[in-house]
């Protein structure tokens, strides 16, 4: 009995700790922070729609697949009306020109509003996440600003243990597995961002929880823990046309080692940009995106396994589409999302 106990627990960890973490792995969260921090909820000036899809270690069975729709508008009307960037109803200074930098004035006092959904499957783990979202924003000086945000929903995890073979598949473990439950969630996070820079600290996760084994005697075999997320980025003028942008994310999840991501993307006016990440101990990545238009932008990027997973994994691929709704400046790229 103690030998089939120990299995589950093995496989359950090796689920949720192994891969380094419990809540899924994006390399697309430069396109889309509101991901991982709530903050930044109704940071721009339009209803910012994204969906992304993730295929983790392509070719290992079993490995993640990640799926999420996420939406953020900002509320109040003088921002919304006429946000202090002074952008005119037909347009205006590129986010990505000298120009735009220059002139840039902290944002009008408002809030926002946001919803994610995320579906991930790893193994014989299935979760879906969904969680509202608020956020204030506020002028701190004539160019910086300081949004604070929070969100709450509820996580829902699913063990098929029809996937799971043991020696008799009727063994009374398995009967201990409560494999279909509803989880309330949180997170919090800060955001300090100006026109050429912004900080972030986020944690998701706050509320510990058990998962998925509950013996007979009520001891808990697994647990979830909090994620802890700190970002920086910068943005650096090479011509009046070309920028270069370099970001860094570094997360902290226990039991699993500090790690970080280190990226930079090189973007030509509000058209596309293209660049590169390094995971630690993980992978190294190419990324490259489209605006299209003031309504849609795409986004790809492609990972390279640099782990012993590398001998039975061809790499990971994410793709993310973004819509920009009750877009009235028109714009074709995000003035603090880059």
């Amino acid at each position: 009995m103690l030998k089939r106990t120990l299995l589950i627990v093995i496989i359950i960890f090796c689920l949720t700790n192994v891969y380094s973490q419990q809540k899924p792995q994006y390399t697309q969260y430069i396109f889309n922070n509101f991901l991982l921090n709530p903050a930044v909820a109704g940071i721009e000036n339009y209803t910012d729609v994204k969906l992304g899809y993730r295929s983790q270690w392509t070719g290992l069975e079993g490995a993640p697949v990640t799926a999420y729709f996420s939406i953020n508008a900002p509320l109040g009307s003088d921002f919304t009306d006429g946000d202090a960037t002074a952008f005119p109803a037909s347009g205006g200074e590129n986010p990505y020109s000298r120009m735009y930098t220059r002139d840039y004035q902290a944002a009008e006092p408002h809030h926002g509003i946001g919803f994610t959904l995320v579906t991930d499957k790893a193994g014989p783990i299935d979760q879906t996440n969904m969680a509202a979202t608020y956020a204030y924003h506020l002028g701190l000086a004539p160019r910086l600003n300081l949004a604070v945000g929070v969100s709450a929903g509820f996580n829902h995890l699913h063990l098929n243990t029809s996937l799971i073979t043991l020696e008799k598949q009727d063994d009374p473990v398995l009967r201990d597995i409560n494999n279909n439950q509803w989880k309330p969630d949180a997170s919090v996070g800060v955001w300090l961002y100006s026109a050429d820079y912004y900080v972030g600290v986020s944690a998701q996760q706050i509320i510990p929880q058990n998962q998925y084994i509950t013996t007979a005697n009520n001891s808990n075999l697994s647990k979830t823990v909090p994620h802890y997320f700190a970002t920086v980025g910068y943005k650096v003028y090479l011509t009046d046309d070309v920028s270069l942008l370099p970001s860094a994310l570094i997360k902290f999840i226990q039991p699993a080692p500090t790690t970080f991501d280190i990226n930079m993307k090189l973007s030509f006016r509000d058209r596309f940009w293209f660049g590169g990440s390094y995971r630690k101990d993980d992978s190294f990545g190419i990324l490259a995106g489209f605006n299209l238009s003031s309504l849609i932008n795409v986004s790809y990027s492609y990972d390279a396994t640099t782990s012993a997973l590398r001998t039975v994994s061809s790499g990971s691929h994410e793709i993310a589409i973004g819509v920009m709704l009750n877009n009235r400046y028109k714009l074709t790229s995000p003035q603090h999302g880059w």
